[in-house]
């Protein structure tokens, strides 16, 4: 069988993390501590956008590299959550408790290989998180290409 991999998304990391598929386990919107995830952004300015919100200190010196994700592009793969389907206040800290439980349950459940969530920063944008844990991940998710990535001295000041 082989799989086409039509649908790409961008993660931006430092250098040294740019080769593998690698994550720390930390927790953020949509796992919690332990839970082994990678988020990615549609585009490569979304993905910008996120990390410096994300990020108190981008150390501009750090080489950073934008990671190409190629998911394959099939919908059986992919969960979309809605923002109808999430509380008022979704976009602030106080809901990342709501937040983590769902995303904790989807990735236990192993339900989606993606799970496509609404980004905070631009709520007509979209996240995807890539659960680690699926058993489609293997054939399904590949790591394209590192990109070099330079910060805009603009957007760090």
């Amino acid at each position: 069988m082989v799989i086409t991999f039509d649908m790409e998304v961008f993660r931006i990391v430092q250098e040294k993390y740019a080769e593998d598929l690698g994550t720390s386990g930390k927790p953020n919107r949509w796992n919690i501590d332990g839970q082994k995830v990678i988020y990615a952004g549609s585009s490569r300015s979304l993905s910008t956008l996120e990390m410096v919100v994300h990020h108190s200190s981008i150390k501009p010196t750090v080489n950073y590299k934008v990671v190409i994700i190629s998911i394959a592009d099939d919908d059986h793969l992919f969960r979309q959550i809605h923002i109808n389907d999430l509380p008022g206040n979704w976009r602030s800290v106080s809901a990342y408790s709501k937040l983590q439980a769902i995303g904790s349950n989807w990735i236990k459940a192993k339900e989606t290989l993606v799970l496509k969530v609404p980004s905070a920063v631009i709520p007509k944008e979209y996240n995807y998180v890539i659960n680690k844990y699926h058993p489609s991940f293997k054939n399904n998710v590949k790591n394209v290409r590192a990109e070099d990535y330079f910060w805009d001295k603009r957007i760090i000041i």
